[in-house]
C-alpha cells in the first residue's frame, strides 16, 4: 500500500497543475490517471487560447491571475514559450452590442489590452467575414495561443522532479473513508492519503459516488472542431482568432487552414466522445453564414468533453460533508487558460492558507468557487 499526503484522481491539466503546486509546497502527492496517457479526454483535445475576456467572470479573473506564470514560467519548465501571439476578435450581432461594452469595461479594468472595433474595422482585419451580420466588436491584442502539450507536460515533468508520482492505467474501482483519510483502489493497487482531490473531469460525480460523497451535478458536454481548407486566393496567415461573443462560432488559422467550432455544448455522459455528423454540418453552415466561404467538403473533425456545473463556474473547495475530500472540477472549456492560477489556488486551500493574496486583489473569493454554492447538485 502506497501512502501519500495527498491523492489526486485525474491526470489532466486540473489535476497536474494542482499536483505541481502541492509538490512545490513539500507535500507528497500521488496522481492516479485511468488512461494510458494523461490528458486524453479533454486536455489533449483543446484548441486553447489565452484570453482575459473569455468565459464567466470568475474564469476571467483566474485567467488574469495565470498571466504571469504563462509569460514567466519556472526555469526549464518548457523548451519553447507557452504562449505565442494570436489576438482575438470578439464580434457582436445587432442587438448584442452591450456584451461588447461590458467586455471592454471589465477587460480594461483587469489590465487587458482591449480595443473597440466597428464592423468596417473587422472587415479590414478578416476580409472573409460577412459584416452585415456584425454590429461591432473588440480586439484583445494580447490574446495568445497556448501550447497545451508544453504546459501540461511542463507540470508533469516538474511534478516528478519534485518527487511526485503519476500512475497511468490506474482506473479507480473503490474508495473508502478511513480514520485517517481515504483509501483508494486503482489498477489493482491500494493507495492511502489524508486528502483526496477529485480532479477527474467528466467523471467527477462518478468518483464522488464511489467515495460515498453527494454528487454536485457535473454535466459533460460535447464540443466539436472541424478543419476547413481555404481557397487558394485567401491567405489567413497572421489572422486573429474570431469568436462570436455569444459563443455561437469561432475559428482560427492553423497551418494555412481554418480550425472551426460551433461552440456547441451538447450534454452527454462521460465517455470517449466522437464528433457527430449533425454537429459537423452545423459547424460548416455557421461558418458559411458568417463568412463568404463556400465549403464543399470539411476536413478532419474531432470532439472533446467540457464539463460544467449548473451555474457554469468551477468548484475548487473541500466538500462540506466529507472531511478531506476536495473538489477540483467543472472548469468547462477554460481549464487550460486558468490552469496556473487554479492549481495554485487549490494547493493554497488544501494546505490551509486560504486564497492567495494576489488573487484576493483581483476579487477572487472562496465563495465563488465553493462546493456549497446555491444551485449545485442540479443538472447543468
Amino acid at each position: 500500500m502506497k501512502t501519500s499526503d495527498i491523492l489526486i484522481i485525474g491526470g489532466g491539466i486540473a489535476g497536474m497543475s494542482a499536483a505541481y503546486f502541492l509538490a512545490k509546497r513539500g507535500k507528497s502527492v500521488t496522481v492516479l490517471e485511468r488512461e494510458d496517457q494523461p490528458g486524453y479526454h479533454s486536455t489533449g483535445r483543446s484548441a486553447a487560447l489565452y484570453s482575459e475576456t473569455y468565459g464567466p467572470k470568475i474564469i476571467r479573473k483566474m485567467s488574469t491571475a495565470s498571466r504571469d506564470f504563462f509569460l514567466n514560467p519556472p526555469v526549464g519548465f518548457t523548451e519553447n514559450p507557452i504562449l505565442t501571439p494570436r489576438g482575438v476578435i470578439l464580434t457582436a450581432a445587432h442587438g448584442n452590442e452591450g456584451a461588447i461594452d461590458e467586455l471592454l469595461t471589465e477587460g480594461r479594468a483587469n489590465g487587458a489590452n482591449v480595443v473597440a472595433l466597428t464592423a468596417d474595422d473587422i472587415k479590414k482585419l478578416i476580409p472573409i467575414l460577412n459584416t452585415d451580420l456584425i454590429a461591432c466588436g473588440a480586439l484583445e491584442t494580447d490574446a495568445m495561443d497556448i501550447d497545451v502539450h508544453a504546459l501540461h507536460w511542463g507540470f508533469i515533468r516538474h511534478f516528478k522532479k519534485l518527487g511526485g508520482d503519476l500512475l497511468v492505467k490506474a482506473d479507480v474501482t473503490a474508495i473508502a473513508k478511513t480514520k485517517t483519510g481515504w483509501q483508494v483502489t486503482a489498477g489493482g493497487e491500494t493507495y492511502e492519503a489524508q486528502i483526496l482531490v477529485n480532479a477527474s473531469g467528466a467523471w467527477a460525480d462518478e468518483i464522488a459516488k464511489l467515495a460515498g460523497v453527494t454528487p454536485l451535478g457535473i454535466t459533460p458536454k460535447r464540443r466539436t472542431a472541424v478543419m476547413v481548407d481555404l481557397p487558394s486566393d485567401v491567405n489567413a496567415h497572421g489572422w486573429h482568432m474570431v469568436s462570436d461573443v455569444g459563443e455561437g462560432l469561432y475559428f482560427k488559422e492553423d497551418a494555412g487552414r481554418l480550425l472551426v467550432s460551433p461552440s456547441d455544448a451538447t450534454p452527454t455522459v462521460p465517455h470517449d466522445v466522437q464528433p457527430e455528423e449533425l454537429d459537423i454540418a452545423i459547424t460548416i453552415d455557421r461558418l458559411m453564414t458568417a463568412t463568404t466561404l463556400k465549403v464543399n467538403r470539411p476536413g478532419e473533425a474531432w470532439a472533446g468533453l467540457r464539463s460544467f456545473f449548473a451555474d457554469g463556474d468551477p468548484v475548487s473547495a473541500f466538500d462540506p460533508d466529507a472531511d478531506g475530500f476536495y473538489w477540483l472540477a467543472g472548469q468547462g472549456g477554460y481549464g487550460i487558460q486558468t490552469a496556473p492560477a487554479m492549481g495554485e489556488y487549490a494547493a493554497s486551500l488544501i494546505c490551509g492558507d486560504g486564497v492567495p493574496d494576489r488573487m484576493v486583489k483581483l476579487g477572487v473569493t472562496k465563495d465563488a468557487l465553493a462546493a456549497t454554492r446555491p444551485g449545485l447538485g442540479q443538472t447543468a
